[in-house]
């Protein structure tokens, strides 16, 4: 569900909006008293929100929605979480341990940003340092290195374009014939969401209009302007109820109503990018999503429907790749994070209540839903169909040593001397100027350093030319120039 502020409607706070979701999803599964569904939950469980800080929301969800939990669950922050919770809920489900769970999320954060414009804060509930969640799902590690930090390497929208141009070379395209191949990809996206009811922006975008850059889609971080980029500024929720058969059956739920989660897996890649053993690849997306569909007992060639985690471009080519699903085929359910709205840590709990629909409105087809969280990080995975899974039970695997056997790269955190690029991006300044150069590189011995650069001549170089490849020299400061 939207909450339109932009459009006049009144801002409630998250957890208001949980709550309300939670009553649309319990309307929504045909429950003739659609109120018992939720007010019998055993656990209620939230992703964590970055709009407002809670300590444990599901504590305040809860009684909105008449239910009083045995068990609360919250999870750390990373775009993976609705999928663990999920992956929790059906383990513990399967196991006995639970019976129904309820399991919402949501974002205020255009009223959020609005009133801090204003220099005032929202009246929102604050909960004390004595509340808690039964449980915490998800891993709280940092993700940027020092050594990141100190090259000014620390947020998304400059990890993912240095992911892009390894996609890029890695492909063999030059920057140009790159961009109509990105904006061609999104473009598939935005169509999508145009037909999506949910979705925050329904205009369907060209090619051109996507890849074109003016004062309504400026270049953030080439090769990608806004209109490639996560959109954050969204006020969203959406929730997810699971319980057993029996459970179903007792309370009258119709059974073409029901879809069934077949199996579902986590994994991550090493927490800092400069370990990883490739930036255009993930290991942990190969291997866990492959186990994925291994344990639903289908293979890529099997799923009707997929939505693939879409804050970037690189990130759905690379995941498309790991899993060997092509570019050609339909990619997201819902429209993607720029387009249907990206609410920070939530957007996979939208994916899955659109896939469910979409399940409901093709019976005996199967979807894959991926979750990804941090740079590349933290991913987990869910097959889900309208039908029981033909092995009777849900199943689930962590299959992180086989990640780990990928091995990773050795970092050099200063290096003066000579180096080959192995990534390459431009940041811009919200005037769309081209303000900062960062660089991935590799020493002769193969160790990754990082580097960047002002100068204007090389940054219009790395956005017209291939750098990847080409040596040059960092000093020890991270100053770095291409060789002549």
């Amino acid at each position: 569900m939207n909450q339109r502020v932009d459009r006049g409607e009144p801002a409630l706070a998250p957890t208001d909006l949980m709550a309300e979701a939670v009553r649309r999803a319990a309307a929504d599964s045909g429950v003739a008293d659609p109120g018992c569904l939720p007010a019998g939950a055993d656990t209620v469980g939230t992703v964590n929100v970055l709009s407002w800080r809670y300590r444990d929301p599901a504590a305040l969800v809860a009684p909105q929605v008449g239910a009083s939990p045995a068990r609360t669950w919250h999870t750390t922050a990373g775009g993976s979480s609705p999928q663990l919770l999920v992956n929790r809920a059906a383990r513990d489900i399967a196991s006995g341990a639970a019976d129904l769970v309820v399991l919402c999320g949501a974002e205020a954060w255009r009223t959020r940003m609005g009133l801090r414009a204003d220099g005032r804060r929202p009246d929102w509930t604050v909960q004390g340092d004595d509340v808690a969640p039964t449980l915490t799902l998800g891993d709280d590690t940092p993700m940027s290195h020092p050594a990141e930090m100190a090259r000014g390497l620390m947020m998304p929208v400059q990890h993912y374009p240095l992911f892009e141009s390894a996609v890029r070379a890695a492909a063999g395209r030059s920057p140009a014939e790159h961009l109509v191949h990105l904006s061609e990809l999104w473009a598939g996206f935005s169509a999508v969401a145009a037909a999506n009811p949910d979705a925050w922006i329904t205009r369907a975008y060209t090619a051109e209009e996507i890849r074109t850059v003016g004062p309504d889609n400026r270049m953030i971080g080439y090769p990608y302007p806004k209109l490639m980029n996560s959109n954050n500024h969204v006020e969203q929720a959406a929730a997810v109820i699971l319980c057993s058969v029996e459970r179903a059956r007792a309370l009258g739920a119709p059974a073409e109503r029901w879809v069934f989660p077949w199996s579902g897996t986590e994994a991550g890649d090493t927490p800092f990018v400069s370990h990883r053993p490739t930036l255009g690849g993930s290991p942990a997306i190969r291997v866990a999503g492959r186990a994925a569909l291994d344990l639903a007992g289908v293979d890529v060639d099997d799923l009707a429907h997929v939505d693939l985690y879409s804050c970037f471009p690189s990130a759905v080519q690379i995941a498309a790749a790991e899993l060997g699903l092509p570019l050609d085929r339909p990619l997201t359910v819902t429209g993607g994070l720029s387009f249907a709205g990206g609410p920070w840590n939530n957007y996979v709990m939208h994916a899955l209540a659109t896939m469910a629909r979409m399940l409901r409105g093709d019976p005996g087809s199967i979807g894959l839903c991926t979750a990804n969280g941090g740079f590349l990080t933290k991913h987990a995975f869910g097959v889900y169909a309208g039908a029981p899974p033909p092995s009777g039970r849900f199943g689930w695997d962590s299959p992180q040593a086989e990640v780990d056997a990928a091995g990773c790269v050795e970092l050099c955190e200063q290096w003066d001397g000579p180096v080959t690029v192995e990534a390459a991006t431009v940041m811009h300044a919200r005037d769309g100027e081209a303000e900062t150069a960062l660089f991935a590189l590799r020493l002769p011995d193969g160790r990754r350093t990082w580097g960047n650069a002002v100068e204007a001549s090389l940054l219009g170089e790395v956005e017209i030319t291939e750098v990847v490849g080409r040596p040059g020299h960092v000093s020890s400061d991270g100053s770095f120039a291409l060789e002549e």
